[in-house]
This record gives C-alpha cells, structure tokens and sequence, in this order.
C-alpha cells in the first residue's frame, strides 16, 4: 500500500523551500525597504496580504509563531507608507526574479504542476484553513511560473494550518510550540522563538507554561515534550495526505523528483542570505 503521510512529509520539503527562500531574499528585502519596510516587517506585510483586511489580530492568530508586537508593527508602517497589496505586488516581482536567477531548473515545473495544483488546491477542505482560504480569494497571476508559485504557496499554507490546529488541539500557545520545535531540533537554547520576534518575558512565560505541564524541565524539554513535538509532526504528516492523494502516487513522486533538485539550490541560497538555522521545515533532521 501507498505510504501517503511519507510523501506528504517528503513533498513539504520542497513545498516550503519552494515558497521560504524569499523571505530573506535581497531581491525581496530591497523592494521592500524602497517602500520604507526593514525586510522581516516586509516579509510579514506581503504573507499576511491575503488576511490583512481582517486586521492584527486575525494575522496573529493565523501565524502562531511570528511575534505579536512585531505583526502590529507591521500594520502600524505599512498604513503609514504603502499598502500589503503593494508589497504582495513587490514580493512577487522578487519571486520571479529570484527563481530565474538562482532556482532555474524550478521554472518549468511550477509552469506545469500549476493548472493541476490549482485543480487540487480549490478541492480542499478549507473548514478550520483561514489563511489557505484567504490565499484562494487573491487574484491569480497570468504568468504560468507564479501562478504555479502560488498554487504551491497555498499547499504550503494549507499544511500550515492544519499544523497549528493540531498545536491547538494538543492544548499549546504559539510561544510553548516555538520552544518545543527549537528543543525538537536540537537549535542552541531558545534560538528559534528568538528570531521569530519572542521577548525574553515571552520565553520565561512559555518556558514556565511547559514546566507546569511536564514538558520542559530547569528550561530543557523532556522526554514528553520531544514525544509531543514529535507526534504534532507525524500528525501533520497524516492529516495532509489529502492533495498528494488527488494529484495520485505517480505524480506526487514526479514532483519531488522533479522539485527537489532545484530546491536544494533555493536552501543553500537561504543559507547565503538568512543562516543554516532558518527554514527548518527545508532541513533533514
């Protein structure tokens, strides 16, 4: 029989470093600090685009892990200077710049996987997927290479929510997950929540929360919080099966074949221009 959670834990790999690398791409970066936005303010502003209109506070929740203060500022100075359609229009710009430029082996694949993404992607449950849903209602792109981009994005964001309703399930707030995810990497202590925006009042909160519920133990995870990061991970790998099973085994091992390669080229460009700690959803653990 079919292994689906282990293509679908395959295929995310290349779903996430397909989409993550331009976050801290200079292309991007650039576009954005022309309108008057340091790069992660930026990259907050053009994610978010899609759910913006519902405010701060919707952004925050669908996030989970990105620091609150730091997604309220992003709304403070995009409504001073620009607009997140503006930055949607900008970061997609650095999109295809960047993949012709670095990832050019990924062109033709995004152009052809992308119809049938798409197909996929509108067939999805979206009950409970808030930010996918939002990223549907956006208009699409005529430019096979980014509308391909994006039919992958909303996989990416489609997994994304699944994870943090299990998070949520599992009983756990954004700052306790981002803990135990930097523990479950084995990441030099509170890395992870750190570059995610996390004050030192946040950690000792999340560190404190995890103590009192036997996951975490003199500011080290134990045995059952790895175990619980680790099944909230197996969990995400089961529960979105789903788009690999429509696109059917044979095609679903096409795409990693054929994503893969040019994925490694976009991770090692993270490693240039962010550090070989960021994207860890890319990383072999």
């Amino acid at each position: 029989m079919t292994d689906w959670s282990a293509i679908a834990r395959r295929n995310s790999r290349s779903v996430q470093t397909t989409i993550g690398w331009i976050f801290w791409d200079p292309g991007a970066v650039a576009r954005f600090e022309a309108l008057g936005l340091p790069g992660p303010i930026g990259y907050i502003g053009a994610r978010c685009a899609p759910l913006a209109a519902a405010g701060a506070p919707a952004v925050i929740a669908a996030f989970g892990s990105i620091s609150p203060p730091a997604i309220e500022f992003t709304f403070a100075m995009v409504e001073a200077g620009t607009s997140f359609e503006t930055l949607w229009q900008q970061r997609d710009a650095a999109v295809l710049d960047g993949l012709q430029e670095h990832a050019p082996d990924i062109l033709e694949p995004l152009a052809e996987f992308g119809p049938e993404l798409w197909s996929i992607v509108e067939r999805l449950p979206m009950v409970g997927r808030v930010f996918c849903a939002a990223h549907l209602s956006m208009p699409r792109s005529s430019d096979p290479v980014l509308s391909g981009w994006h039919a992958v994005n909303c996989l990416r964001e489609w997994r994304g929510d699944t994870h943090w309703a299990l998070v949520t399930a599992a009983g756990l707030t954004g700052i306790e997950v981002s803990i135990l995810h930097n523990e479950w990497l084995g990441y030099e202590p509170d890395w992870l929540p750190t570059s995610r925006g996390s004050a030192p009042a946040d950690l000792e909160l999340g560190w404190a929360a995890l103590e009192q519920k036997g996951l975490a133990s003199g500011r080290r995870a134990t045995a059952a919080g790895i175990e619980l990061r680790q099944r909230l991970e197996d969990e995400t790998d089961r529960c979105t099966t789903l788009p690999w099973e429509l696109l059917g085994e044979s095609r679903s091992i096409e795409f990693a074949e054929r994503f893969e390669p040019p994925c490694e080229a976009l991770l090692r460009r993270v490693d240039i221009t962010a550090g070989v700690n960021y994207q860890p959803a890319s990383r072999l653990r």
